[in-house]
């Protein structure tokens, strides 16, 4: 916990932002004035007390006006002072609510760089709603923990100390002594009280999220419910959950119904033992009746603010374990890291020709004890088309992960223009790098923003040029809202070969000198592929161009073909040569062609049928 607070402290106290600190001083001075406000208004009361009651003669308040005046300037000076603590404390909140609000942002826009700087390794093993939820947290408990730590828990602990040494100067150390012992076994038995909750609060709020879950599973599963005649059996399930929920529930309120009683117990036993001394003292002619008043006045004054410890303790608790959490995501550190000496590369093929690719006895693993790539080397010559093909498995797109730099080799190099990738900014790098992948996922906004993600700041002529290479310009134009269409959560309103042309536009638009196409029409079937091979060629003209495949038929025209197996180039050559070695790529075309040649004769025998 300690950790967390220091870890927040550089937010609240930011170095070089005089306007944040001025407010968190401006925001503490209000708050200790307010205090000091609420301290004087039982004081001023107990002397207006005193002060009707000595009136005339001593014995009441039935005076003249002259012998008004003093107690009405101080019921005056009484509603001051109360206006004061209340207009100092709202001063205080219009004060520091910026610093809160802004901190909060700070963190949040600080959390999601860091997201995006870390390597892909760390997000592939962690699920992104988690990490998302755990960011959203963690911003709103600094919000929590400035609210209820500067505004609530502090000036308690501010006022019962002020309470305490007022009391200590107007009566003496005895009253004091008392004062010390009820806040501290208050504030003792509280925390404790809340700790033990906060178990069955949480076994409670398990349960009722469980209870959720079956029922949103059950219903969005109603047709298979119904195939197998379930109903029973998930009713029962549901009733079995709120069943424990309902006894998790009892016991909670059960305990709150402890925790208040004992709070009341503590204040009732030190109420009565305070005002058991104070009698004795007015009878004695120690305390006038105004004193008496005023220490009975301080102690429930005191027991508001600590009547709210509990559920305080508990809100600050649970906002320090989610601040926590997003604090240890902001320690993860990324895999992939840019040299001190790395140097910039040139991204467009407008600023520079096509570059050269060069691997050089790369040796990879995800992990340390399984190995992928076992010693590969191969070249691509700028603006010159390298394929690589073969199953599942091999190391196909692991060799563009490498080449984008998403991960770094166990051992040897990739080489771009002359230098290791490893010496390049990885955002130089990545600018220069297009890639069409397989599975196109686009944003939930309009195409127009979609295909413009390729250069943000292009101009609608611009992302109009390259949707018609694209071969989609037609098709969007022809939508009611044309490049403003949305296109729904993740693309799901358009087709596979739609999102596939959107994701080619969006590459050409970004002009890159270098192009990956992974497995690019795999899922997409033969006339669309054949369509989408059209816009290929032309977003891949004068690049350089690495095509990572499964259908062969999309690879003939490569400059030179890489069949992977286990992790290493098993053949290279042309099409025709590597036919002509009928080795491992002539099995797979012939397999390839003798299930496209079952397609056929399916297609046929179906179309005589119909006949």
């Amino acid at each position: 916990m300690h950790a967390t607070l220091r870890a927040l402290l550089p937010y609240l106290w930011p170095r070089h932002d005089l306007g944040t600190r001025a407010r968190v001083v401006g925001a503490c001075l209000l708050l200790v004035a307010a205090k000091i406000a609420t301290i004087a208004v039982p004081y001023v009361y107990s002397l207006v007390v005193d002060a009707l009651h000595r009136g005339p003669g001593g014995t009441g308040a039935s005076g003249t006006m002259n012998e008004m005046t003093v107690p009405m300037a101080l019921i005056v000076g009484y509603g001051t002072l109360r206006l004061m603590s209340a207009g100092m404390g709202e001063w205080r909140d219009a004060l520091f609510a910026p610093v809160r609000f802004h901190i909060s942002s700070v963190a949040a826009v600080r959390s999601f760089r860091h997201m995006h700087a870390l390597s892909l390794r760390f997000h592939l093993d962690r699920q992104s709603g988690g990490v998302t939820r755990a960011i959203a947290r963690g911003t709103e408990a600094i919000e929590t923990i400035l609210r209820v730590g500067v505004f609530n828990i502090v000036p308690t602990l501010i006022e019962a100390l002020l309470v305490i040494v007022v009391i200590w100067r107007l009566f003496d150390w005895r009253y004091a002594a008392i004062m010390l012992l009820a806040v501290v076994a208050y504030v003792a038995f509280t925390i404790s009280f809340t700790s033990w909750r906060i178990g069955i609060r949480r076994e409670m709020n398990e349960i009722n999220s469980e209870a959720s879950w079956k029922a949103l599973d059950s219903l969005l599963n109603y047709e298979t419910v119904k195939y197998f005649g379930n109903e029973e059996h998930e009713s029962r399930r549901y009733e079995e959950t709120q069943r424990r929920y309902e006894r998790a529930a009892v016991k909670t309120q059960l305990s709150l119904n402890g925790l208040n009683f004992g709070q009341a117990a503590i204040i009732a036993v030190t109420l009565t033992v305070v005002m058991l001394l104070a009698a004795h003292d007015v009878g004695q002619g120690r305390l006038t009746v105004g004193r008496f008043v005023l220490v009975n006045t301080y102690l429930m004054q005191l027991y508001l603010p600590l009547n709210f410890l509990g559920s305080i303790y508990s809100s600050l608790r649970t906002s320090l374990v989610d601040l926590e959490q997003m604090f240890r995501l902001m320690e993860e550190a990324p895999d992939v890291k840019d040299r001190p000496d790395a140097i910039d590369l040139p991204a467009r093929l407008d600023e520079a020709p096509a570059a050269a690719i060069r691997f050089e006895h790369v040796r990879f693993g995800y992990r340390a004890d399984r190995e992928i790539l076992h010693d590969v080397s191969f070249s691509v010559p700028a603006g010159g088309r390298v394929a690589i093909v073969g199953p599942t498995g091999a190391g196909k797109s692991t060799i563009s992960r490498l080449l984008f730099r998403f991960y770094d080799v166990t051992s040897g190099r990739v080489v771009i223009d002359g230098h290791d990738v490893r010496d390049y900014h990885q955002a130089a790098l990545r600018a220069a790098i297009g890639v069409v992948p397989q599975d196109t996922v686009l944003f939930n906004d309009t195409i127009g923003y979609n295909i413009a993600y390729g250069r943000r700041g292009a101009s609608q002529d611009e992302i109009e040029h390259a949707a018609r290479l694209a071969q989609i310009h037609d098709f969007i134009v022809s939508l009611p809202d044309g490049y403003a269409t949305r296109v729904g959560e993740r693309g799901l309103k358009l087709s596979g070969g739609e999102k596939q042309r959107v994701a080619i536009a969006r590459t050409i638009l970004k002009n890159p000198r270098i192009l990956i196409l992974d497995e690019a029409t795999s899922a997409l079937d033969t006339h669309t592929e054949q369509e989408i091979q059209v816009a290929l060629r032309t977003v891949s003209a004068e690049r350089t161009t690495v095509i990572i495949a499964h259908r062969l038929s999309t690879v003939i025209d490569a400059d030179e073909i890489l069949v992977m197996g286990d992790g290493v180039i098993k053949e290279r050559g042309t099409h025709r040569s590597l036919l002509a070695r009928d080795g491992l790529y002539a099995g797979m075309w012939a397999a390839q062609a003798e299930e496209r040649g079952e397609d056929a004769g399916q297609a046929a025998v179906g179309a005589g049928l119909s006949a």
